[in-house]
């Protein structure tokens, strides 16, 4: 196991582009296509417990960032892939934050985003403690969206969060010819239908957790439902927290296993996120498949180091440090070093530099009169 002191960010970032050569003057100019809702996250870290009801608890640490969809979107920004966003923002100042936080400060293309005058933004509050969350978030119904003349765009790729009675888009950008990757949220409902995975038909991997696996298989083993799952889907990734992850491929029979780099976490918001980018970034990039779950495995791992969902998304320069970092310390595992070998190829050195400021405790600051 590769030792939790390995990680350290010089808070910035490396520009770095995995698909460069892939690349072809035909390509759309979209890397990666999603949709879905943006919260304000506020993140507060460092309580030692619970909440009680009746205090009143002090943070530690504090953060603010678009969270929801854009926790997604914002990984796979920082791993140089081009994404576009298709999200509806409040006209109020949370709204306005958000968007120039991913449009200006992240490179997310929202052409195909817009503002819904006299919408508040959804909020989410996270608190972290013991190595978990809890989370209060309220927002209002959005207006239904207006129609987008190219939407989804043709793209290499789309994200999909799967939803019971399904989404047209994901049909339509899997006719396009986009590789559709889809995750799940929990089903409030108890239900777990495999039914509500019907879109699945349109995707080539599914990227539940271990629990949302096995309800929709009704089996008692992440492996077996992750085996049960390719039935619906081409290729299943199963994620089993501190164990890393498992994947089949259910069209060559080929597995594969990637355990977890142990870390002390401090918020663990928007970690499956993070896994789902890194592990898009390595299949597009056409990287095997142990070296695509040991990648989004890093990119969670190190996420959960810092706060906030899209605040903590890890770029190139801080895979780099840790990087650099693990292979300095004396009491690593030799075999643990080699399953991340391939980052040799792909990190550059030395470390260049990106100056993009990311966790910061407050909306903004006033400008100098």
């Amino acid at each position: 196991m590769i030792s939790r002191h390995a990680h350290q960010t010089d808070g910035g970032g490396t520009c770095l582009d995995p698909l460069k050569a892939l690349r072809t003057p035909s390509d759309p100019p979209c890397d990666v296509y999603l949709t879905g809702t943006v919260f304000l996250d506020i993140i507060f870290t460092g309580l030692g417990s619970a909440p009680v009801r009746g205090t009143e608890s002090w943070a530690r640490g504090m953060g603010s960032s678009p969270g929801g969809v854009a926790n997604m979107a914002t990984a796979l920004a920082r791993l140089g892939l081009h994404t576009s966003l298709a999200a509806a923002f409040g006209d109020d100042h949370y709204g306005e934050y958000c968007w120039d936080a991913l449009e200006q400060g992240e490179g997310i293309d929202l052409s195909l985003s817009r503002t819904v005058p006299g919408w508040h933004s959804p909020v989410t509050v996270s608190m972290a403690y013991e190595g978990e969350r809890t989370m209060v978030s309220h927002g209002h119904e959005a207006p239904p969206p207006e129609p987008a003349p190219d939407c989804p765009p043709p793209s290499r790729a789309a994200i999909a969060s799967l939803t019971p009675g399904g989404d047209e888009w994901v049909a339509q950008a899997a006719r396009k010819g986009a590789r559709v990757f889809a995750d799940c949220g929990w089903d409030d409902t108890g239900r777990w239908d495999p039914a509500d995975l019907a879109d699945l038909r349109h995707c080539e991997a599914f990227l539940p957790n271990a629990e949302e696996a096995m309800r929709y298989t009704r089996t008692d083993c992440p492996r077996a439902a992750a085996h049960a799952l390719t039935e619906h889907v081409p290729l299943a990734v199963v994620t089993l927290g501190a164990e890393g992850a498992y994947a089949v491929d259910g069209a060559t029979g080929e597995s594969a296993q990637v355990p977890a780099i142990a870390v002390e976490a401090l918020d663990p918001t928007g970690a499956g996120d993070v896994f789902v980018a890194g592990y898009v970034t390595g299949t597009l990039a056409g990287w095997p498949l142990a070296d695509r779950l040991a990648f989004a495995g890093l990119t969670a791992a190190l996420s959960v180091q810092e706060f906030g969902g899209s605040l903590s998304a890890p770029g190139w320069s801080e895979i780099a440090a840790w990087w650099q970092r693990v292979q300095a310390l004396a009491d690593q595992d030799p075999a643990a070093l080699r399953r991340y070998t391939f980052l040799d190829d792909l990190l550059p050195a030395p470390v260049r530099p990106w100056p993009l400021r990311r966790a910061v405790p407050t909306i903004g600051f006033r400008s100098p009169a």
